[in-house]
């Protein structure tokens, strides 16, 4: 356990400034039921993606758009039970990251626009692929030397150097 606590930079005596700083210490769980709470979140965002899929298959466009992003959401929402609120939106908007992250949360938006409000299924299709796409890359910038050996496997099967 003590592996992973500091694998997501998260320790027992880790000092924050101010009131967000205060807002990630007033969490009373304990690493284990942290870790519970992660698994259920991404447990819970899987179901919610998926029945929203089946959404998209009975042509229920609102219901795939909200159901779909609010599984990512989910799944999202579930990282902060391992670092704090507060820690993981600063993590989020790190240099590393940013791009990732803004490109998510704009396809989110995006997902539920043309999904809920436009209707058209075949873009909301292509923002639910772009969101997934999103969420991975962002999900591989918090595992070490994952970004750079995706991007060699993609330049060794496509002879494509990634500018990414």
């Amino acid at each position: 356990m003590e592996s992973l606590r500091s694998a997501f930079g998260s320790s027992e005596n880790e000092e924050n400034d101010g009131l967000l700083g205060a807002m990630d210490n007033t969490c009373n769980l304990s690493w284990e039921h942290r870790l519970y709470a992660f698994g259920a979140c991404c447990v819970i965002g899987i179901f919610l993606s998926i029945f929203g899929t089946i959404e998209l298959w009975l042509t229920q466009y609102t219901a795939f758009a909200l159901l779909y992003s609010l599984g990512t959401l989910t799944a999202l929402a579930g990282t902060c039970f391992l670092r704090g609120p507060m820690s993981q939106v600063k993590k989020m908007f790190d240099k590393d990251r940013l791009i990732s992250t803004i490109v998510l949360l704009v396809s989110i938006v995006l997902t539920i626009v043309c999904g809920a409000v436009l209707k058209i299924a075949i873009l909301a299709l292509l923002c639910v692929i772009i969101q997934s796409l999103a969420f991975i890359w962002y999900t591989l910038s918090y595992i070490p030397g994952a970004r750079t050996a995706v991007k060699s496997c993609f330049s060794g099967l496509t002879g494509i150097n990634c500018p990414c």
